[in-house]
């Protein structure tokens, strides 16, 4: 088998395997954060284990756009700027915004989060840089990608502007958790999930490939229950919670 042809049944594979992570999570939360609880084997310093997860991505990407066999362009240059400065951002600026007293994240939750980010770079860095077929720079007008890229902007910045203000808060709170107000705080419980789904549905639609949309599927797999697991727990925790916050989409759910 070739490696194009691994890649595409890896790529098919990726998906089933969401729709499995949706499921489950639909049952129970993954045991970090507010949701940390015992007997899920060793566990490491939360900011340590988002590091060791999330600095994958970064690194999977780059190599792979050092291996590309594609010509470089702007436009795959666009991609290489776009995923780079989130994933860093995410392994190396955001875990420092946790908070100080949190419990851990279980070693297993970690090496999850590790295997997803190197497959996931893998994917979707060997086809923009090698088996796409290249992007020419006749793309960057494409319809296709000036909606991707406008959408992946607006999730980042929805992202930054949520986690700031649960940054903002946690410096804020003696102990515990408060409940978030400010920006799209107004409408929905969890803007920052919001933002991610946002942001990798623009990736998708941005490079128009499987990987893409694999990657923004497996967002919305993973972020959609939890969101929902949030909201029910601010709900539970909070009797004068917002009564018409909904969980992620304001007005709707």
């Amino acid at each position: 088998m070739s490696e194009q042809a691994f890649l595409y049944a890896l790529t098919a594979g990726w998906f089933s395997l969401a729709v499995v992570v949706f499921l489950s999570l639909l049952f129970f939360a993954a045991p970090y954060g507010r949701y940390f609880r015992r007997g899920w084997g060793p566990a490491v310093n939360n900011r340590l284990g988002w590091v060791i997860m999330e600095v994958a991505a970064p690194l999977a990407l780059a190599v792979c756009f050092v291996l590309g066999s594609n010509p470089d362009t702007v436009t795959t240059l666009v991609f290489l700027g776009l995923w780079e400065a989130h994933y860093i951002h995410r392994a190396f600026i955001y875990p420092f915004s946790l908070r100080k007293r949190s419990q851990g994240m279980p070693l297993i939750i970690v090496g999850f989060g590790l295997l997803f980010n190197i497959v996931n770079g893998y994917l979707n860095g060997r086809y923009i840089f090698s088996f796409s077929g290249g992007y020419g720079s006749q793309w960057l007008g494409d319809p296709r990608f000036v909606a991707g890229v406008a959408l992946f902007i607006t999730g980042f910045v929805i992202n930054r502007q949520a986690d700031r203000i649960l940054h903002s808060l946690s410096k804020s709170a003696d102990s515990g958790y408060k409940i978030p107000y400010g920006g799209l705080y107004r409408w929905i419980s969890c803007p920052n999930y919001l933002g991610e789904v946002i942001i990798w549905s623009g990736w998708a639609l941005a490079t128009w490939s499987l990987p893409g949309l694999a990657f923004a599927v497996w967002t919305a797999a993973n972020l959609i229950p939890r969101a929902r697991s949030h909201h029910a727990w601010y709900r539970q925790h909070f009797p004068d919670y917002p009564p018409r916050r909904r969980a992620l989409l304001p007005g709707i759910w």
